[in-house]
């Protein structure tokens, strides 16, 4: 059985370094991301008037045909791959699905190398979440970028009004201005106009793909404008003005809750560096705790009351602007 196990493990290791090993040769240099970024654009541009929805809803959620069948019939996996969109990432659904399988499998194996119990060997699975939340990370870093850049935007836009252009003309030169992630965003935008997709709707679409609320702001605003008319450069200007008094608010706020976050981190890593401590210090004390059943069970419990714990303290300090 721990043979299997091993055997189990290697396989999933080796298919894991292999393909990270790809992942890494396809990207190593800044000629084949210019040239792949090139070709993008140019298929983008080909693409039928459907296609440039660019929402996600039409791609393949996955490589291979049965696994693309199955995830279409499934309604949370558009959502998933909607996220994915927000992350800008190339790669299908399925891709990270089977990843966050092989990532699990390895976690549950491990823990029942070292635990030798199957309910201790759950809380491995958890490992299959890591592909998404490295994505939830490189997705929040990306709105943020966006909502930077988008008060220079929302100026020129109202330059470009002013100046006599159409607001079509001022999406077009924004994104020929601006870099990732706001300057593609709304090339996207310009394609769909170009193939025949409402301004409106190519708006939605944008904010559909971003989650910025001051984006939001934008689009309520261009829509209630082109009904009701109105000086659409002085909205546009107003509301970049509103974005940067929230950026200074959100500053002072995340100074004030400078403490409660490191009182945070304080509590939970404590128990961790104790525990390591007394390891050292007292070993066989340690070793009563690690492998009596009763000692997991309190581990697996204080572990569980201290993430409860931190969540709730994220909450009380994550104040939204």
């Amino acid at each position: 059985m721990v043979f299997f196990i091993a055997a189990v493990i290697s396989v999933a290791v080796f298919c894991i370094i292999e393909g990270i090993f790809l992942v890494l040769q396809n990207r190593s240099t800044p000629e084949i991301k210019r040239i792949k970024k090139q070709l993008d654009n140019l298929s983008d541009q080909d693409q039928n008037r459907d296609q440039v929805s660019l929402l996600g809803h039409l791609r393949p959620l996955s490589d291979v045909p049965w696994l693309n069948k199955f995830l279409l019939r499934i309604p949370l996996a558009k959502r998933m791959d909607l996220f994915l969109i927000k992350a800008d990432v190339s790669y299908p659904l399925g891709v990270f699905l089977l990843l966050s399988a092989v990532l699990a499998l390895v976690g549950f194996l491990l823990l029942a190398m070292v635990s030798r119990s199957f309910l201790f060997s759950l809380p491995g699975l958890i490992l299959g979440f890591l592909p998404f939340y490295v994505l939830s990370i490189i997705k929040a870093r990306r709105m943020n970028k966006f909502e930077e850049q988008l008060p220079d935007a929302l100026d020129t836009l109202a330059r470009s009004l002013r100046a006599g252009h159409a607001l079509g003309s001022g999406l077009e030169m924004v994104g020929q201005e601006f870099h990732e992630p706001l300057g593609p965003e709304f090339t996207k935008t310009v394609i769909q106009i170009t193939y025949g997709v409402g301004l409106e709707q190519a708006l939605r679409n944008m904010a559909t793909r971003i989650d910025c609320p001051d984006l939001k702001f934008l689009v309520v605003s261009v829509i209630i404008q082109r009904d009701s008319g109105g000086n659409l450069g002085e909205i546009m200007e107003n509301i970049g003005r509103l974005i940067r008094e929230r950026f200074k608010l959100r500053g002072k706020i995340r100074t004030l809750a400078a403490e409660g976050k490191l009182s945070a981190i304080i509590l939970f890593v404590l128990p961790f560096l104790i525990a390591f401590a007394l390891f050292i210090v007292n070993p066989s004390y340690m070793k009563e705790l690690l492998y009596d059943p009763k000692g997991r069970m309190i581990i697996a419990v204080a572990f569980v009351i201290m993430s409860v714990g931190v969540f709730i303290m994220k909450r009380i300090i994550n104040i939204k602007v």
